[in-house]
């Protein structure tokens, strides 16, 4: 495995995982929320890839496992299973 596409694998990993997070943390919307969980399905797809295939990060690689299945519920919940309205902030 060439070292550029480990390099490219683990920084997107990392850099879609803050960029989802940040998303989440701002509260915008059932929808860019479900969307974020989107992101941070790609950030374990990398991260698993790139633990597996770089001989010393095979826990990142056992750790995203874990949060791909996470936000893979994130993903249903948010976008797929039509979820709830949000309640209104006047009350």
């Amino acid at each position: 495995m060439s070292q550029t596409l480990l390099t490219i694998l683990q920084y997107y990993g990392a850099g879609a995982a803050l960029l989802a997070a940040l998303v989440v943390s701002l509260n915008l919307g059932v929808r860019p929320t479900g969307w974020a969980f989107v992101v941070f399905v790609t950030s374990s797809i990398a991260l698993i890839a790139w633990g597996f295939l770089n001989a010393e990060s095979e826990g990142i690689g056992y750790q995203n496992i874990g949060l791909l299945i996470i936000n893979a519920i994130g993903v249903y919940r948010y976008l797929l299973a039509g979820a709830p309205p949000e309640p209104d902030a006047e009350t």
